[in-house]
């Protein structure tokens, strides 16, 4: 016998995402608004050209469904991984620092000529982290499963 699809058949699941288009990258882009790390959570990996954060994404898709419900707004740990990257630069991040959290507040793309470009990371203050890349090609995945927002409250910008 079959059944239709149920509601609870449509549960939620990590986010795995992959942006090869700067549209595409808008919607990674709103998903790790407001993310933090640390700045001993990104590295870039010179011989495989990649260049990888850890950080801990608001859930911008279940803000919602949180105050709907009345529970607490969340947080997951997420891996932001920009492939094809051929050099890092950054401003306004003392690195020397191991306990310094970094606020993410946008992910966006500068195209140059014949697909190549340069993917910038910007932080909250004046910093930044641009990464020039042969290709766009980021993706999302988070690796852990939501846990509450520690400071209870979702992200607000004046």
């Amino acid at each position: 016998m079959t059944e239709d699809a149920r509601f609870e058949d449509g549960a939620e699941r990590p986010l795995h995402l992959m942006a090869a288009e700067a549209s595409d990258l808008e919607v990674i882009s709103a998903l790790v608004q407001d993310a933090v790390l640390q700045v001993t959570e990104m590295r870039w990996d010179r011989p495989r050209r990649r260049f990888a954060a850890l950080v801990n994404r608001f859930r911008w898709e279940d803000k919602e469904a949180a105050e709907r419900r009345g529970r607490p707004f969340e947080r997951v740990q997420a891996v932001l991984t920009v492939e094809d990257v051929t050099q890092v630069v950054s401003q306004g991040i003392d690195r020397s620092d191991p306990d310094l959290v970094l606020s993410l507040m946008a992910v966006t793309f500068e195209p140059g000529e014949d697909g190549t470009g340069r993917v910038v990371l910007t932080l909250a203050g004046d910093g930044a982290v641009a990464l020039d890349v042969e290709c766009l090609e980021v993706t999302l995945h988070d690796v852990t499963r939501p846990y509450a927002a520690p400071s209870g409250k979702a992200p607000r910008h004046p």
